[in-house]
C-alpha cells in the first residue's frame, strides 16, 4: 500500500488579541485542554496547542507578519468557522454559554440528521457544534 502525498490531517489555527484568555474560554466553552504553551518573551503567547478528544487546534496572538491573519473585529467580519464533532451537543450548548459564548445560531436538527449550533468566542472567532462528522463516509 502506498503512502498518500496528501496530509491526513487538518488542524486549525487562529490567532487572538489576547491568547491566554482565549485558551482560559476554549477551556470553560468546549473542554480544550492546553497540551503546549509558549511564552513570546513579553508576557504573551507566541504558539499554543490546544487538545479537544483526539482532535487539536493551534493559536497564538495576533500580529503582524507575512500571514496578514486579523482578528474578525479587525476584518469586520469572519472568513472561517471552525466545526467541533460532539455526541452530546446538547451539554456542550448549556456549557458554551455559561462560558459566554454570543449565540449565531441556536440548537437545532439538521435535515441531514445532525443536532448542531454555532456561537462565537469573545473576539469573534465562528465555532459550530455538530454531532456530524464531516468525511465519515466509506470509500
Amino acid at each position: 500500500m502506498a503512502t498518500s502525498p496528501v496530509p491526513g490531517d487538518i488542524v486549525p489555527f487562529l490567532r487572538y488579541a489576547d491568547p491566554r484568555a482565549a485558551i482560559d474560554w476554549l477551556g470553560r466553552a468546549f473542554g480544550f485542554a492546553p497540551i503546549l504553551v509558549v511564552d513570546d518573551g513579553e508576557g504573551g503567547v507566541a504558539h499554543a496547542e490546544l487538545r479537544l478528544g483526539s482532535s487539536a487546534i493551534m493559536l497564538g496572538g495576533a500580529k503582524e507578519d507575512t500571514l496578514g491573519m486579523v482578528s474578525p473585529a479587525a476584518a469586520g467580519g469572519v472568513t472561517q468557522g471552525v466545526y467541533l464533532v460532539a455526541p452530546d451537543t446538547d451539554a456542550l450548548w448549556v456549557r458554551a454559554r455559561t462560558a459566554g459564548a454570543k449565540v449565531v445560531i441556536n440548537l437545532y436538527d439538521t435535515p441531514y440528521g445532525s443536532r448542531e449550533f454555532t456561537v462565537r468566542d469573545p473576539e469573534g472567532h465562528l465555532w459550530s457544534v455538530g454531532t456530524y462528522r464531516a468525511g465519515s463516509w466509506e470509500g
